[in-house]
């Protein structure tokens, strides 16, 4: 305080001749009595609007996010930092206005629920914003139809691709998710035999460690590299989350006889019923799939802890 560095003043008293020091002492009194009634009698410096939402912002982005969770949410400011440049508000007309675009219902949610995740901190620290009311709407759930003759199947996709098909037999014989689970498998995740896959609870949708049984046939197609490759690039780093989707639908729009309906998540629905038929047992198949009823679990699948199966459980090709 004495110097003026606090108010960012640069008269420093103390660095004049002693007959200079009260006078400067007393310029510089005044202009700490300024500066607080001016910040409305606080040392701490009043944002302008776009300040507090960059600061704000910043906080939020700050915090432990994926990768793609931090891009959408980023993506998503910096609509509303442009808009409140322009318009010097950011009114719930231009929120709904982002969401609304969306036709697709499941696009519409996800967008919502990102926005309403930025807007809610927004409000919750002191921006001036209104929450948009827009409410939720209804998704139809997408059944993942089964695979008839998987084996048929799993030879074209042989033919066609290898890394696909390791994929493919993956979420068929041990449950796996292709899109994340799979695609960021690293040799080190498999036991020095390969019949086991040990996931961490950060690298599952069930947030839950989680240990995969690896069937013979799958093992005999798989070749062991480095304990920290992935086991599609050959290299540390992994292909993009996009990569089984793209190889998928160019496989499927070369063989145009395979169901429209049939997904690379059709591999795990149909791994899951033939668990069922293998064990005979409901209450395996629930435990295995993590579901809250039998119903769910010969429905619509959302794979979970396989930990009690034994090798000879798993399905067969």
């Amino acid at each position: 305080m004495f110097s003026g560095a606090k108010i960012n003043s640069s008269l420093s008293p103390n660095s004049y001749p002693a007959k200079l020091k009260r006078p400067k002492t007393e310029l510089l009194a005044k202009e700490v009595y300024n500066y607080l009634v001016r910040n409305n009698y606080s040392f701490k410096k009043k944002l302008n609007s776009i300040e507090l939402y960059d600061s704000l912002i910043s906080s939020k982005l700050s915090e432990p996010l994926s990768t793609t969770y931090y891009k959408t949410l980023k993506d998503l400011a910096d609509k509303l930092r442009c808009e409140l440049i322009s318009k010097g508000e950011i009114s719930t007309r231009f929120l709904d206005g982002i969401v609304l675009r969306h036709k697709n219902n499941t696009s519409y949610n996800t967008t919502r629920r990102h926005l309403n995740v930025l807007v809610n901190y927004l409000y919750d620290n002191g921006f001036p914003i209104d929450k948009s009311k827009l409410k939720t709407r209804k998704q139809e759930e997408v059944l993942h139809k089964p695979i008839s003759d998987v084996s048929g199947v799993l030879e074209l996709v042989k033919s066609y691709n290898n890394n696909l098909h390791i994929c493919c037999l993956l979420t068929y014989g041990c449950l796996l998710r292709p899109h994340q689970e799979i695609r960021l498998l690293k040799w080190g995740d498999f036991s020095d035999d390969l019949s086991h896959i040990r996931l961490s609870g950060g690298r599952v949708k069930s947030k839950r460690n989680r240990v995969v049984p690896v069937p013979l046939y799958v093992r005999k197609q798989l070749v062991k590299g480095n304990s920290n490759d992935n086991i599609f690039s050959g290299s540390s780093k992994p292909y993009n989350r996009s990569y089984f989707s793209l190889v998928w639908k160019r496989f499927k729009r070369l063989n145009e006889d395979i169901d429209s309906n049939v997904t690379l998540y059709s591999f795990r629905h149909s791994g899951a019923i033939e668990i069922f038929k293998r064990t005979g047992s409901l209450h395996k198949l629930q435990r295995a799939m993590g579901h809250s009823s039998l119903n769910v679990s010969l429905t619509y699948l959302r794979g979970l802890e396989v930990a009690e199966l034994k090798e000879e459980d798993m399905p067969m090709v």
